[in-house]
């Protein structure tokens, strides 16, 4: 397979302009979960330009499309990519990348189709960075018939996987009785007091969670004026843990807090919990490792997974498409080591030259990866082992 990754490679390299031209486009016009709607034209366009079908607005999101190389026979292999970007700070995170490489990759594969022995599906992955796309479209079936799926994501240093824990996203909305803060302040019931009691219930309940657990928020609403007493007011919360069944023990506690603020103030709070919760990484090695010799055979280095720890963990729907089929979600640097994701420097990496670097390695790396996993049974059959393990199926 040496001849047909060189010719990987040097279709990459032909259309490194125009794959960058996308890169850039994305990077500069940042559209937040489920609004990709010029992220998601543009790439169903450029598909389409190399003559490949694709269905739009699939697996129940609007922003969603896929395209396919299909196969008589053989396993199959999905390629993912995501678009969305961050509030404020754009594609702090370095979607466009994400977008970029997984587009590179497909094209790469139709121009050696021939030498493919299974089919490779290129799925557009809406609103990771909130509300899950990935899981909406697993429920609505997109993940039913692959054997594998794969992705990367751009970072600091190269890791052979992302260190990964669940969240669950909760908004909590505290409705009082407003007043002159100064002539009838005892006429009031003080919302904001709520929402503060609560917070700062979750800032104690912080000391006493596990280590690999966190609750972060923000105040969205807390009044008007200062001389009303606030009615309403309302915030949004992430709460994280290692895994599942931790996430399902840890959320009460943190609804508990929410309680307790409405009691303490008088005031009424509702909260809604979102519909999905992010699962945890269940990283496939055998993938993981077909992935990394690649990307070494572009000449990455990757720093040792098993020394980085707990540090740096994330979440990524991406959790919940691993706990359904074979899964990886390796990282490229993108930027230097100490600039991290979801920080208003990386994005301006995430444009230039090191990110357009991530983007066209990203897109070699995965579409190999890609190939060894279609032409090699013996990596299909110890990625579907390593799967099945890891769910208590073998």
């Amino acid at each position: 397979m040496d001849k047909v990754k060189d010719d990987i490679a040097h279709f990459i390299d032909r259309h490194a302009s125009a794959l960058l031209e996308v890169s850039h486009a994305i990077h500069a016009n940042p559209e937040l979960a489920f609004k990709e709607y010029e992220a998601s034209a543009l790439l169903t366009r450029t598909l389409e330009h190399h003559k490949q079908h694709v269905n739009s607005k699939v697996y129940g999101l609007e922003t969603a499309f896929e395209a396919q190389i299909p196969a008589d026979s053989g396993p199959s292999i999905d390629i993912l990519a995501e678009y969305d970007a961050l509030p404020g700070i754009g594609h702090a995170c370095g979607h466009n990348i994400i977008a970029t490489s997984a587009l590179g990759a497909f094209l790469a594969l139709k121009s050696v189709d021939v030498s493919l022995t299974g089919s490779v599906r290129l799925l557009g992955t809406p609103a990771e960075e909130r509300g899950g796309g990935k899981e909406v479209m697993a429920r609505n079936g997109a993940f039913d018939k692959t054997d594998a799926a794969i992705m990367m994501h751009p970072a600091g240093i190269n890791l052979a996987t992302m260190p990964c824990i669940c969240v669950a996203e909760v908004r909590a909305v505290y409705q009082g009785r407003s007043a002159h803060a100064s002539a009838m302040p005892h006429r009031g019931v003080n919302a904001l007091d709520g929402l503060l009691l609560a917070y700062q219930a979750i800032s104690n309940l912080r000391q006493h969670i596990q280590h690999t657990e966190r609750i972060h928020g923000i105040i969205t609403e807390g009044g008007q004026a200062p001389n009303i007493v606030p009615d309403r007011a309302s915030g949004e919360f992430y709460v994280r843990a290692a895994n599942a069944d931790e996430l399902e023990v840890l959320k009460p506690r943190v609804q508990a807090c929410f309680e307790a603020g409405a009691k303490g103030s008088g005031s009424d709070v509702e909260t809604t919990w979102g519909e999905v919760d992010y699962l945890d990484l269940n990283t496939n090695w055998p993938l993981a490792e077909s992935f990394q010799h690649n990307a070494e055979a572009l000449g990455r280095d990757f720093f040792p997974y098993e020394k980085l720890g707990s540090a740096g963990a994330g979440s990524t729907d991406m959790g919940n498409v691993s706990h359904r089929v074979p899964s990886i979600h390796p990282m490229l640097a993108a930027a230097p080591p100490n600039v991290v994701i979801h920080n208003p420097e990386f994005e301006k990496w995430a444009g230039g030259e090191m990110g357009d670097q991530a983007a066209l390695d990203g897109a070699k790396a995965l579409a190999m990866t890609a190939l060894d996993f279609l032409n090699d049974p013996a990596l299909q059959q110890a990625s579907q082992q390593a799967f099945d393990v890891s769910k208590g199926l073998a």
